[in-house]
């Protein structure tokens, strides 16, 4: 009997182990990695007597002290002080902490003072010469780069699509850096009605070319325009912009995470905020009528044909296309949860590996818990 007990008492305690170690390690912590455009001998754009390097590193400060208040944050910087820092070591810094997203912060400008507002950007390759021209000018930073042809393998800094090549699916972490974006789009808008917002969109910048994660560059406003680079080159205004860029992140963090030094933090992200609004599957049909999960596999912002060769072997793929601007493609099509769990694990085999389960309703897309209910 007294062995009995012992055992059982032995038992009790591998378990309480098990369970501890469990728990410390679903306690890791959110990496969030600020990175401050240009420093040292690259000031970034000048205007006015404002200096974009010294703006950006005073920003990238501001958000990372309100960040480190919160247990469950661990930020990164890419420079804390006015250093010169490569753009693959920037994106290098956040592929070596195994971040889970990257924000880059940035000023803007142009020849005409009367240019404002602020805009976010994630990777891809966007036409409009706009965007080209920022893209342009943030990536010229690589000629101060010792032996950047080299090191960017033939990149031309005169054009900014070479980067892309022929990639199908460009952006891996597309959706989930179209998420924060557009979150940091909100809460400047939220705090500053009367700053113009710029909207989120594309743009093919070295530094988030080389980064492995979700992640964003910020051009915050234009320090060209008189008064917008007075606002940006102020305390309070670093200050009301710095709060607006790390509530965006806890928000994001929060919905794609949870909050609580016990919550899961998967080593990419695997789980979907619900989008507001999206356009069905295109290949949907009477098939979809009542609960139907799938597997979301890659976002891309072009058309590309459902083949098997083109999505590593997988048969069976659908899209939808968000907003006219992304189209975001799906494997598997069943009515089983179960199943559903069995077709996330051959997408992961098949080489993706930030893959998730989502759901639809009659064609329209659901929280995953409302349709396991």
């Amino acid at each position: 009997m007294n062995k009995l007990l012992y055992l059982k008492s032995k038992i009790t305690l591998i378990l309480v182990i098990f369970s501890f170690l469990g728990f410390a390690q679903s306690g890791a912590k959110f990496k969030v990695v600020l990175d401050a455009g240009h420093g040292a001998k690259d000031p970034g754009t000048q205007h006015n007597g404002h200096v974009e390097k010294k703006i950006n590193l005073a920003i990238v400060l501001k958000v990372g002290e309100i960040l480190e208040n919160n247990p469950n944050i661990d930020v990164i910087y890419t420079r804390k002080t006015d250093v010169f820092i490569d753009l693959v070591e920037r994106a290098d810094i956040a592929n070596r902490a195994n971040a889970n997203i990257f924000v880059s912060i940035h000023c803007d400008a142009i020849g005409r003072s009367e240019a404002s507002g602020y805009q976010t950007f994630v990777m891809g390759l966007n036409k409009n010469a706009s965007n080209l021209a920022v893209s342009k000018r943030e990536n010229a930073v690589i000629t101060l780069e010792k032996d950047y042809k080299q090191k960017y393998e033939g990149y031309d800094p005169n054009n900014p699509g070479s980067m892309i090549g022929a990639t199908l699916l460009q952006e891996e972490y597309m959706e989930n850096s179209i998420a924060l974006a557009s979150k940091i789009q909100d809460k400047f808008a939220n705090k500053d009605a009367s700053r113009k917002n710029r909207g989120v969109t594309q743009a093919p910048f070295m530094v988030l070319h080389k980064a492995s994660m979700p992640r964003v560059l910020i051009e915050t406003g234009f320090i060209s325009n008189p008064t917008e680079g007075a606002l940006l080159d102020s305390e309070s205004g670093q200050q009301e912009i710095a709060e607006a860029i790390a509530e965006a992140i806890t928000s994001y963090k929060r919905e794609y995470f949870g909050e609580g030094a016990g919550d899961y933090i998967p080593e990419k992200p695997t789980k979907l905020v619900i989008e507001r609004e999206e356009t069905p599957a295109e290949n949907n049909s009477d098939e979809n009528s009542g609960i139907i999960f799938k597997i979301q596999i890659a976002a891309a912002n072009k058309k590309i044909d459902t083949k098997p060769r083109n999505f590593k072997g997988l048969k069976n793929i659908s899209y939808f296309n968000e907003s006219g601007n992304f189209y975001k493609y799906m494997y598997g099509n069943t009515s089983s949860y179960e199943t559903a769990k069995k077709n996330l694990e051959e997408a992961k085999k098949n080489g993706y590996k930030t893959s998730y389960i989502v759901a639809f309703k009659d064609g329209k897309k659901i929280d995953v818990k409302d349709a396991m209910k």
